[in-house]
Order: C-alpha cells, then structure tokens, then sequence
C-alpha cells in the first residue's frame, strides 16, 4: 500500500474549503459565546473552568492511548503548575505530573513559534517515568513504525511512517511549514479548523517519536488552534475524540492514503466545533455552580454542602447514578436517619429533583433557574 508520505504531491495537502464553510462560520460563532460567557464569570470562576477543561484534555489525550490517569493527581499537577496551589502538592505518579506540566506549558507557550528543542521539552514531559523509550530525540529504530492491531498472526497494518532516517528532515519541513502557517507567516492559514486538521495529520504521518505520538499531535492540534484564534483555546479535543475513538482512527487512517484531504479536514473541523459547543456547556454549568452555591451556601449543613459538591464535581454529564440514599451515607458517614431526613430536605428546598421509585429512587441536582 502506497501512503501519503510516499507519492509525488507529499506534503502538498488539497482540500475543497467550500464544504466546510459553514462549519468554520458556527466555529467562530461558538468562539465568541464562550468568550461572552468568560468575560461575565469572576476570575475564579474562570480558572475553574480553565481548570476542568485542562483535567479533561489530559485524561482523555492518555485514555485514547490506553493510559488512565489518576484525577486527582491530574488535578494537583495542573493546579501546580499554574500557580493556583499556594504550596504545591506532590504528585507520586511521574506520568500524571507529566501530562499535566504538557498541558500548562502548550497553553502558556501557544503564540512561540514550534521548535525542535520545544517538541522535545515536551516529550520529556509526556514520557517521565518511562523506561526503555528514547525520550526527548527523534526515533532512531530500523524497524519499521507501523499502526497495528489485532492479535498476533492476524495483525492488520493501518499505516507505516517514513523511516527514522527521514524523520529529522521531514520534522525540520512540519516545523518550518507550522510556522510560515501561524498568524503573520508567509502562507498563513487564516481558517482555524483548516490549519488545526492539517497540523494533526501532518505530525501523525511523520510518528517522530518512539511513543506518545498521539499526545504530543494533539498539543499540536491545540497549539495551532489557540494561534489561529489568537488565544488560549476553551475546549478539549481529546475528549471529544475519545468519545467517538473509533471514527477519529478511521478518519485517520482514511487521511493517510493520499494528500487530498477534504473529508479529513471536514472531520476534524466537526470534531473542534463539537469540542467547543461542550465546553460552552461546561461554562455555562460552572456559571451555574457559582450562582447556586452563593444562594444556598448558608441554607446547608456540612453533609449537605459536601454531597452537593461532590455531585457538582462530576460536570455537566451528571453523577453516575445520580445520588442515592447508600451513596449519600458513603460520602458522609452519617446514619441512615439523617441521610434519609438531609435529602428529604434538599426535595423540599428544590434543590434535588426526585427520579424513580421504591429501591431506585435517585435524585439530581436541579439547575432550572441558575
């Protein structure tokens, strides 16, 4: 099988812009919500929101490649390294703390211009705690990089990348091509969505690195997003791709076969807008987390205030389960009387809102009106 890299028009990509033009009108769109919102929300308010996207891009861009990450190492790391901890908090496990310096250090340096020695720096993020992997060069291995799956003997090849011995010329040409395509550069890219497609395909079709590939293409991804924008970006992409996995490797693999790359580009700009109509929907919970707890904050007792903000903790998508009588005994050691008496009061007072019946009787936060 002939793949990109392969045939004469490499990396020259084509695509017919014509059929993402509305996408690109609803991404801006978006983008100026969110910022709307933003803007209305008090700094702290802000950097929990910043927060939670920043958590979720994290744990999701592990997930996708089959690492699952502590939370709440994750968290501690990211509150680490932006400064929001006022004694930083020790984080035992490397690749946690890892993955979220990455994450800090692609959203403080996103207008730099790309270097090798950043590409680097960042890999040795990703990778701490690894062993037996070349971290922070190049790959230099004669095998060949392939994309597999499957069990052994009936191994099914997605995609082989150009050998190790062209990946420092072809990196030198992606860094080169990344900035002449940022803002101001000789053949910028003015379309977000444009640039961040090709910016992701382009990397993953080299594979530098001996591993974290897919990490360290979707720091790219948001580093090319955040400079077309000309800000920091609001949203993750790694969750929306983890929630639809399947289709972004097809997608994927469908892009590598050549270098015109329309439904590529079309992918992977309904994927940003996606990406960011959620975390629109995470701004607004966050706007409504701040407006419920300063009018209930002092209508609560201690067991209260603790389940709701454990519940509020889960995000938008809700408390598994939503909250039960056994749960909310768990989280607050309480006896069963009063569990059964503090929810009783949380109907009364609206603030859960009652599903089910007999032993599956959960309840939900209820938000209307925040």
């Amino acid at each position: 099988m002939i793949y990109n890299w392969q045939q004469r028009d490499w990396p020259h990509f084509t695509y017919d812009i014509e059929e993402i033009e509305d996408n690109l009108f609803s991404l801006a769109e978006e983008s100026g919500l969110i910022m709307g919102m933003l803007n209305g929300m008090s700094k702290e308010s802000q950097t929990e929101t910043l927060v939670d996207i920043m958590v979720s891009e994290a744990i999701k861009t592990s997930e996708i490649e089959g690492e699952y990450m502590n939370r709440g190492d994750v968290v501690s790391s990211i509150r680490n390294n932006l400064g929001i901890n006022k004694e930083p908090i020790k984080v035992k496990d490397k690749k946690a703390s890892g993955i979220g310096s990455l994450m800090v250090d692609v959203r403080q340096t996103f207008m730099e211009p790309l270097t090798k020695e950043k590409l680097f720096q960042w890999h040795e993020m990703l990778m701490a705690g690894s062993r037996n992997i070349q971290v922070g060069v190049w790959r230099t291995h004669t095998e060949p990089m392939q994309i597999i799956s499957g069990a052994a003997g009936k191994e099914k090849i997605h995609f082989e990348a150009p050998p190790s011995s062209r990946v420092p010329q072809e990196m030198d040409r992606f860094i080169a091509w990344f900035n002449a395509t940022a803002p101001g550069g000789k053949k910028e890219i003015k379309k977000p969505s444009v640039r961040v497609a090709i910016a992701h395909l382009y990397f993953e079709s080299i594979h530098p690195f001996e591993d974290g590939n897919g990490r360290i293409g979707r720091a790219i991804a948001e580093k090319a997003l955040s400079q077309t924008l000309k800000r920091p970006v609001f949203l993750s992409l790694s969750k929306t791709i983890e929630a639809h996995k399947r289709a972004y490797y097809r997608a994927l693999e469908t892009g590598q076969r050549g270098n015109h790359i329309t439904p590529w580009v079309k992918y992977f700009a309904e994927t940003t807008l996606l990406a960011q109509r959620q975390a629109r929907q995470l701004t607004d919970f966050v706007l409504k987390k701040t407006k419920f707890f300063d009018h209930f904050k002092d209508q609560l007792n201690d067991r209260q205030l603790k389940v709701v903000r454990r519940m509020f903790e889960a995000g938008p998508e809700g408390f598994e389960g939503g909250m039960n009588a056994a749960k909310y005994l768990s989280l607050t050691t309480s006896s069963k009387a009063t569990a059964t008496r503090d929810l009783q009061n949380l109907v009364k007072m609206n603030i859960f809102i009652t599903q089910g019946g007999g032993r599956s009787t959960h309840y939900v936060l209820n938000l209307t009106g925040f």
